[in-house]
């Protein structure tokens, strides 16, 4: 974690570092941060995602969704095509399109990690339901409520769905999605963090008490810095963008970093600068003034 310093914003005239180091990527959260509420890309965001491009500067979308859910930005993945999904439990290459996408990078949560996160949770927070999440699958509790407007492969209480002799055994777990009917969000993350410890990562990024549990040490900062590494692309050439807890780790890794203007405060805090709303084309915003020298 780095020492954040003065906050700078992009939302008024002022001057930028002496020494800023020129980005080579831009990391954005999609929900509540490039997308609108409607889930749209605005014509302004495609113009200057592709600007940034076009002046060399490779754009990953860091998302908690799942690869499925990509075709709201499947066009807009450039040459590169590769996305981060599921917090950063899998690199997904969408040049294929919806329902083609190929998994280039898995970072699973291993089933004993899970079935202890599931029991700690459950001891921890009476009444917590589950969801698991695979590669391609996606499977519930009966009782687990219909929040992501899909319908389950598998109905099952979770440690039957993540038993090792299941019969999506073979296929990797991602993350758990663990909601609660009745707990304050924050609380429930607080709550949960203390109950599992080390056994996995948990976060969340919906306003509901829902809870996303991944893998120890996955998170979107973790990956984007494996692929940073890849490309030869240290923290200081990163600026990222987002809005909820989810996000925290990697605006707090990137180099420049901007908190949404209907950003969580764990966010705000987290981030060096800030801009507008995502209703208002805050992540557009940012990269129209990097590029024209004014940040």
């Amino acid at each position: 974690m780095r020492d954040n310093g003065r906050v700078i914003s992009a939302t008024r005239q002022s001057e930028p570092p002496a020494a800023a180091t020129p980005p080579r990527l831009i990391a954005t959260d999609l929900d509540g941060t490039l997308l609108r509420d409607d889930k749209s890309v605005s014509p302004r965001t495609v113009a200057a995602l592709a600007a940034a491009e076009e002046a060399g500067i490779e754009v990953f979308f860091v998302t908690g969704r799942p690869a499925r859910w990509m075709d709201v930005v499947s066009d807009h993945v450039h040459g590169h095509g590769l996305a981060i999904c599921g917090n950063g439990a899998a690199v997904v290459d969408l040049h294929g399109g919806p329902g083609a996408h190929r998994f280039v990078k898995v970072r699973e949560l291993h089933r004993k990690n899970a079935l202890d996160a599931v029991r700690l949770l459950r001891d921890a927070a009476p009444g917590t339901v589950y969801a698991v999440e695979q590669t391609y699958g996606f499977h519930q509790e009966p009782d687990y409520p219909k929040l992501h407007m899909e319908i389950p492969d598998v109905l099952a209480p979770a440690e039957d769905l993540l038993h090792p002799e299941s019969p999506t055994a073979a296929e990797p777990v991602l993350k758990i999605l663990a909601h609660h009917p009745t707990l304050d969000p924050d609380a429930f993350l607080t709550l949960a963090r203390l109950a599992i410890g080390d056994r996995a990562n948990v976060t969340r990024s919906s306003p509901s008490a829902l809870l996303e549990i991944s893998g120890p040490e996955v998170s979107k900062a973790s990956t984007l810095a494996l692929c940073c590494a890849e490309r030869g692309i240290s923290h200081d050439e990163v600026v990222a963008f987002g809005d909820m807890p989810n996000d925290v780790e990697m605006l707090s890794w990137a180099g420049r970093s901007y908190a949404m203007g209907n950003a969580h405060p764990d966010v705000i805090a987290a981030a060096s600068g800030h801009t507008v709303a995502n209703n208002d084309d805050g992540v557009a915003v940012v990269i129209e003034r990097l590029l024209d020298g004014r940040l």
